[in-house]
């Protein structure tokens, strides 16, 4: 079942996704006040009886609101779960090839703006101040029950859903964060879209391979023209190793929201300019429509407009030498 978020009429809405006989989607409204994070607490078994009684009602058509972020994320963690993009993307930004080991070793992830969440269609402004921005095709999972320190295997009780996630990071604010040891943070927090809807984790069951890992199409384009294709099972752990990770000596609650990290094969801008040694295909300005299409999950397509004009940050002032407070 695919569960989604819109407005209209400055109403905001949450309900259940159905194919009209026209090929279009329809929207079949829950009741009023329900939010989608409402029925990831409930437990998916509660979620697809709530979504059963909504096809029952009229569709509103697609075309006719603005798709929301599927749900309000209590939190946002993303992993960097794709070698192929971990090697072109530290060329990019270190400067330096390879892989290192620490990867191999364990998830990575960080934190990153829940507030910063767009939808599926939405206008994406560059961050202040960059020249190098970028977007990330992804997929996330939603974490469907309150749990910590989970093995894998309860983990995977633990799935809600997917949704695509587009990670829209600014590069060369990135690179001097991640110099620092730290981050990346305002290379990252501008923008991240969710959508177009969240689909729950029975539908995707039959795309699941021998060794548990999720054989999705994952695909990117920039004005029409694909720059990246790679399959979601190349992640280097399934999703459910992800969660369990994230609770390791702590919680994860319903709700949350975990990246896969970009797929490799030009699932970023940055791993193509780390392989080619050249900013090509150049970055992202405004008037740029970027799609990503998820085999299984559905089209986010957003488009770059300007951002906002800011002073430049300030500069750090020299370490003081006194040791003594002035008398």
């Amino acid at each position: 079942m695919r569960f989604a978020t819109w407005s209209s009429g400055g109403a905001v809405r949450a309900g259940v996704v159905s194919d009209l006989p026209d090929g279009t989607a329809g929207l079949h409204a829950l009741p009023e006040g329900t939010t989608v994070l409402d029925l990831v607490r409930a437990g998916l078994p509660a979620a697809l009886s709530a979504g059963e009684e909504a096809l029952r009602g009229p569709a509103v058509p697609l075309g006719s609101v603005r798709l929301l972020p599927p749900l309000e994320a209590p939190t946002v963690r993303d992993f960097v779960a794709f070698e192929e993009h971990v090697e072109g993307v530290r060329k990019a930004i270190d400067g330096v090839a390879g892989v290192v080991d620490e990867w191999y070793q364990a998830p990575t992830f960080y934190f990153t703006n829940p507030y910063a969440l767009v939808g599926a269609h939405d206008d994406v402004a560059v961050p202040p101040g960059s020249q190098r921005f970028d977007f990330e095709l992804e997929v996330a999972v939603v974490v469907g029950r309150d749990g910590a320190s989970l093995t894998p295997e309860q983990a995977r009780e633990h799935v809600f859903g997917y949704t695509v996630l587009n990670d829209w990071s600014a590069r060369d604010l990135q690179a001097r964060e991640m110099k620092v040891n730290l981050g990346p943070a305002k290379g990252k927090d501008s923008a991240t879209t969710l959508g177009p809807w969240l689909v729950t984790a029975d539908e995707l069951e039959p795309f699941r391979d021998d060794e548990g890992f999720l054989a999705l199409d994952m695909r990117v384009s920039v004005n029409g023209t694909e720059v990246g294709q790679d399959l979601l099972s190349n992640m280097g752990w399934p999703f459910e190793e992800l969660v369990s990770y994230a609770s390791r000596g702590t919680e994860v609650r319903a709700g949350d929201v975990l990246g896969s990290g970009t797929c490799g094969n030009g699932g970023c801008l940055a791993e193509l300019w780390g392989r080619r040694g050249e900013a090509a295909p150049p970055p992202l300005r405004p008037g740029d429509v970027v799609e990503m299409t998820v085999e299984g999950i559905g089209t986010i397509r957003n488009r770059v407009v300007e951002g906002v004009d800011l002073p430049p940050v300030r500069a750090a002032r020299p370490r003081p030498r006194t040791r003594k407070r002035p008398a």
